[in-house]
Order: C-alpha cells, then structure tokens, then sequence
C-alpha cells in the first residue's frame, strides 16, 4: 500500500510528469492570462472560469478521478509482469555486437555537451514520433479504438483526463516507452559510448520541462489557448487538441500528436485551432460514466470486432 500512494503521489510532485504541481500552477497562470489579456475578461470572472465547478466537479470529471486511482493500482500490481526498458536494452546491445563486432565509434570529435544534447534532442522527437503513431493506430484499429474510446469519452476536459485511460491502453503506451527508450538508449552507447547523458532540469528531460511549462496541461481542458498560425504549423497549440476531442464530424482523426503538429501534417490528419469556436466534448454514442462499463465494456466491443473480422 505504501508503494502504491508513493507512486500516486509521485504523479504530482515529480517534475518528469505532466501532472506535476509546478506545471498545473504554470498552467493556472496562463489560463487567467489567455482570458483576461486575449478573451477581455475580468481578473475574478476569470479565475472562477478557470475553476468552474461544473467542469472539475462533473460527472465526466470525476470518473477521470476513480480512473486514476484504480489504474494506479492495477498498474502497480501489472507492471512486473511488462517487458523491461534493461531487458530489451540488453538484448539489443547484444544483437548489434553480434552484427558488428568491431563497434565503430562515431562523434568522437564531439564534447560531452554535444552529444548530450543531441542525444536529448533525438530521444524527445522519436519518442513524440512514437506517442503521434500509436496514437493514430488507437484510432484506426477498430479493435484498439474501442480501448481507446474511454479515452474520448470524457465529456469535460480537465488535466486529469490525460490519465483517462483502459489499462489496456496504459499497457501499449507503457510498452511504447519501453521500445523508444531501449532503442535511443541502445544505439547510442552503441556507437558513442558511455558520454550518452539526457541534458537535464530538475531532473527530466529540458525539453520536456519546456512543453509541460507552456500550457500543455491546457490541452485537456475547456481553455482554448490558441497558437499563431505560423506556430501550430509546428507545435500544436492546447486549442488543436481540444478539436482532437471534438464531437463534430468535421475534426475526427485530427490532431493526434502531442508536441509537434509535423507528423500530423505529413500523415494529412492536421487542423488549425479555431478562433472563438464553441467545441462539444465526447463521443455521440458514448456509455455512462460508471466505472464498471468503463473497464468491462471496451472487452466486449473488441471481441465483437475480432468475431465479426473471423466471420467475414
């Protein structure tokens, strides 16, 4: 039991994860900063607009809650079970000196410094390359999709949505990490050796700290923070993945990445942020916030999938 409320409580205290309370707080301040300077709103009414009960208290919101405290302990007791980030690590390694044997070595010309951050940089991209693929499978694989609809059936957003999840879901997205981190990891001590460092701020990955710090616990909520145009070219602003999670017809499958909106736009499932666009969150057919549906329902639906796929 004593894990299991460390590992609840690390979910708010450490800055490797969004959830993080400095971020909610840099997330906080922005919100009333969007809506007093961009939206003309009063200092108070923007604040209880931030913190509207209707929102953090509805029925939506507080399944988000129970979710997050079940899946935290089944998690817990599942993720021994999982392959580890040191075991497929090691493999690799190994794989690759079977391959070659000789180890070239490359950027030995290099300082520590560079190759730290390159190092850095290449793990941020290919990990947020890897979140935008799975992503877009969870939508296009009907077997995954109906997993990944607890996810989108969230009917008000809050920064606890993005822990909406099956633990279906949680597993793929846990074994994701596993395969980037192995393989970033792997391939650069490979051929650069031990000098492989992430360039680090209280303790994560700075690129990290910068998206968590610029709002990015916004992108689940109802504050519609909007990039300029030329920005969300590259970066996607809280209001595009709020479209994400839109029930019109018109912004399904859009927007599926999480920092870039790049692949998005490679993959042509990108959309712009709309400016004063009253969205509705949910699925148009969505189940009842209970938490037994939410768990038990997704299995029945993807076993239908695969009945229907064996029968035709």
């Amino acid at each position: 039991m004593a894990e299991y409320w460390q590992q609840l409580t690390d979910i708010f205290i450490n800055p490797q994860k969004r959830l993080f309370l400095g971020y909610l707080l840099l997330a906080f301040i922005l919100a009333v900063i969007w809506l007093t300077a961009f939206k003309r709103y009063h200092f108070v009414p923007a604040i209880k607009t931030v913190l509207a009960k209707k929102v953090w208290w509805s029925a939506s919101a507080r399944l988000d809650y129970q979710l997050l405290l079940v899946n935290r302990f089944l998690m817990l007791l599942l993720s021994p079970l999982l392959l580890s980030q040191l075991a497929l690590a090691t493999v690799l390694f190994y794989q690759l000196y079977e391959w070659m044997p000789s180890r070239p070595t490359v950027l030995s010309q290099w300082s520590d410094g560079a190759v730290g951050l390159l190092f850095t940089t290449v793990y941020f991209v290919v990990d947020d390359f890897s979140r935008f693929y799975v992503h877009r499978l969870l939508h296009r694989w009907p077997v995954l999709w109906a997993f990944h609809k607890v996810h989108h059936s969230a009917e008000t957003l809050t920064p606890i949505t993005v822990l909406r999840t099956h633990p279906v879901e949680a597993i793929l997205f846990s074994l994701r990490t596993v395969f980037v981190q192995a393989i970033v990891v792997t391939l650069f001590i490979f051929f650069v050796g031990d000098r492989v460092s992430l360039v680090m701020v209280l303790g994560a990955n700075i690129f990290a700290v910068v998206f968590n710090s610029i709002g990015s616990n916004l992108r689940h909520s109802h504050i519609a923070l909007r990039y300029p145009r030329w920005l969300e070219k590259v970066l996607l602003s809280p209001a595009q993945h709020q479209i994400h999670h839109s029930v019109d017809v018109l912004h399904h499958d859009k927007n599926f990445g999480v920092v870039f909106s790049i692949w998005d736009r490679v993959w042509g499932c990108f959309a712009h942020s709309e400016k004063n666009k009253a969205l509705v969150f949910g699925l148009d057919h969505a189940p009842k916030h209970n938490l037994i549906s939410t768990y038990c329902y997704p299995f029945k639906e993807s076993f239908l999938v695969i009945k229907n796929r064996l029968v035709n």
